[in-house]
């Protein structure tokens, strides 16, 4: 029996050397590869405190594959990157005012894209305004429609999309439809397999491999975009799900905010979707149905950013801290989710200490009771230096815009917390535009005017079972 007893004891010290060696590589890549410090130093201390399983936990979920496949991808065919006469630069004079030239500048060093004056961008307000107007840009498609979202139901209004999306088929329309793996896959009501009996073409946005398809659970397409025949586009937070849509049966539902755009800039929200398309399928989208010849239709000039753990890693986060530093009289802020790390935190705060109005509006009432406490957790930081935060009543308010001194407007389907601004892919765009910024001022206006201001003494005041509770979710702000 002593063989057996020198083979158990040579099993032992493999699997100790293997498990050695295994910490140590996962060690090694964490400290190269990972961005944040406080991020490879808690991955180092799961690997190292978990033999085996802490470096297969980080194989699968602390590895981006995903910036790798993208460029690979990329460079197979390059028709999915942005147009050769797409570089970057600032419009002439007269385009952006004076103050605001420094933020075009440092968005074109970021994004090679560059901002296109002739456009026309409307606000639509809920899913009264959003979704009709979709349905009618569908409707009125006759060579292509390109549609990513992150929700799709399949019922109430979504089965009204799928409908009019098969009429688009039928009429020989050539549709594609990118859809998030996190709805196809974990939710009921997801419209895939509808839209694919209607004859859609579906793709779902996800990494093929099994290891990979775990990894991809932080990381969604979270973008809303809708380009009819190349030459009008939708785009903003609205996604396409009953919440949104009031009918006889349902007197209440969620408010958000949706922009049609038309003029050169729907060219970059059809180049993120053939990106993002050409990503999850391998077909490339290319020539006139997709990318026709887009003459101007106004006087705003725009742009389209796109951002993800790829390398197009923490645009939108760039932008915001330009906007926040050039801000000379007002910011404004609606989003759902607030959760800002803590150097946006200190960008909010110098602002709003060098002068600087800046209000911060957030739904009172959340689809997601552990971010709504995460938030609550952390909105001294910002309160105790002068920034002004607002909860909204009423139903669950779901839009996202950054509008700076009523003339620079951010919107998309970013919101302001590390999912969207580091792990999710999203698609924002920037206009420059008073006109714009007047009707967007005037909308945050009325929303504030029927808000309640959230004080500090509110914060502190709060008990102390509820700050532990808040303080607890905050920890796993990262994450949510």
């Amino acid at each position: 029996m002593e063989w057996i007893d020198r083979l158990l004891h040579g099993g032992l010290y493999l699997t100790a050397a293997l498990a050695l060696l295994a910490a140590l590589l996962a060690s090694g890549h964490a400290v190269v590869w990972k961005r944040d410090s406080r991020s490879a130093m808690v991955w180092i201390v799961v690997i190292w405190l978990v033999p085996l399983g802490g470096p297969m936990l980080y194989l699968l979920l602390g590895v981006n594959r995903i910036e790798r496949r993208a460029t690979a991808l990329r460079r197979e065919d390059g028709r999915a990157q942005p147009s050769p006469d797409m570089s970057p630069g600032v419009p002439g004079p007269g385009a952006v005012p004076e103050a605001l030239r420094p933020l075009a500048k440092l968005v074109g060093e970021l994004v090679p894209r560059p901002l296109l004056p002739g456009n026309e961008i409307e606000p639509l307000v809920n899913g009264a305004q959003a979704y009709p107007a979709m349905l009618e840009a569908i409707e009125g498609s006759r060579e292509s429609l390109a549609l990513a979202t992150y929700i799709f139901d399949r019922e109430g209004i979504g089965r009204q999309f799928v409908e009019s999306l098969g009429r688009a088929v039928a009429r020989g329309v050539e549709v594609r439809v990118l859809l998030d793996d996190t709805n196809t896959r974990f939710s009921r009501g997801s419209a895939a397999r509808a839209l694919r009996r209607a004859g859609v073409t579906v793709g779902v946005f996800n990494p093929p491999l099994l290891p990979a398809r775990f990894h991809a659970a932080n990381l969604r397409n979270h973008s809303k975009i809708l380009v009819a025949d190349g030459r009008v586009a939708f785009t903003g937070g609205i996604n396409i799900a009953a919440d949104y849509w009031c009918d006889e049966e349902k007197d209440e539902c969620s408010r958000d905010l949706h922009f049609r755009l038309q003029g050169p800039v729907v060219a970059h929200l059809a180049e993120v979707f053939a990106a993002d398309w050409q990503f999850a399928t391998g077909e490339t989208l290319a020539g006139e149905p997709w990318f026709p010849e887009l003459e101007s239709r106004g006087s705003m000039a725009a742009r389209g950013i796109e951002s993800g753990p790829d390398e197009n890693f923490e645009r939108l986060r760039w932008t915001i801290h330009g906007a926040l530093a050039v801000a000379r009289t007002s910011v404004r802020i609606l989003t759902p989710y607030f959760l800002p790390d803590g150097a946006l935190i200190s960008a909010l705060n110098a602002a709003a200490m060098r002068g600087v109005a800046v209000d911060i509006l957030l739904p009172e009432r959340s689809d997601l009771s552990q971010v709504k406490w995460a938030m609550r957790a952390q909105l001294w930081q910002v309160l105790e230096r002068g920034c002004r935060v607002w909860l909204m009543p009423g139903p669950f308010d779901h839009s996202k815009l950054l509008l700076v001194d009523g003339v620079w407007s951010f919107f998309g389907s970013a919101n302001w917390d590390a999912r969207s601004l580091r792990l999710n892919f999203e698609l924002n765009v920037e206009c420059y535009s008073p006109e714009l910024g007047r009707r967007l001022e005037a909308l945050v206006e009325s929303k504030r005017a029927a808000a309640r201001r959230v004080t500090l003494e509110e914060m502190d005041g709060r008990p102390l079972a509820v700050k532990l509770r808040d303080g607890i979710a905050r920890l796993f702000s990262p994450y949510l």
